[in-house]
């Protein structure tokens, strides 16, 4: 394998790790704002935009 070629291949790779990092901690981000979210509104807090619908 050339110099070239094992240049392109590694930052494939390095790009590919990166972006699944973000994919991930996007979706635990998601799931503990979900989490929050469900606690909240078990507690009795409610969106404002709740208010509107209910009126």
């Amino acid at each position: 394998m050339s110099m070239h070629a094992l240049y392109v291949t590694a930052a494939y790779a390095i790009t590919a790790v990166v972006l699944a990092g973000l994919v991930g901690w996007i979706l635990l981000d998601q799931r503990g704002r979900k989490r929050e979210l469900a606690e909240l509104e078990a507690s009795g807090v409610r969106r404002r935009s709740d208010k509107a619908a209910k009126s």
